[in-house]
């Protein structure tokens, strides 16, 4: 752990969040000891709900390696990953998170990531977002050409 690269998302947190960039959240990935991509919160600037700090600076760092792996990488955000930006760390391989402000810290501020974790955790028929299934056989059938697909790339 390197608090400079903490103090480096908390800073760019704050100099977006004064431009009114979007929320006070910043993000850094590092790779040997240097940042290979940033982000920070841009949902009202760019009308993208899932423009977090956490993905874009994912984003970033997959442009700038060519790759869609951060296996080597670690993130560093001012705030705890919600569950879409913890979901996005995972499928990124990336191999440790370091956050500043915790979930409740943000919830106090009016950010309440505490609803998406509690809905997650339910069965579906009691998810405030109704989750209906529709068409699966014909949906089975990019599934099945995905499996015997040589070609495929892995992720």
């Amino acid at each position: 752990m390197n608090p400079a690269f903490m103090h480096e998302a908390i800073r760019i947190s704050l100099e977006m969040m004064r431009a009114n960039k979007g929320g006070p959240f910043g993000a850094v990935i590092v790779r040997d000891g240097k940042i290979v991509g940033c982000g920070w919160n841009q949902v009202t600037s760019t009308n993208d709900p899932t423009a977090h700090a956490e993905v874009t600076a994912i984003r970033d760092a997959c442009k700038n390696l060519q790759t869609f792996q951060l296996t080597d990488c670690e993130l560093y955000t001012s705030c705890e990953p919600c569950p879409m930006c913890l979901a996005a760390s995972y499928w990124a391989r990336l191999r440790k998170v370091y956050f500043g402000n915790t979930r409740q810290d943000a919830s106090a501020i009016g950010f309440d990531d505490e609803f998406l974790y509690n809905q997650i955790g339910l069965p579906l028929n009691e998810r405030t977002l109704i989750l209906e299934q529709c068409c699966p056989v014909e949906a089975k059938a990019a599934f099945e050409e995905w499996k015997n697909k040589p070609d495929k790339i892995l992720y």
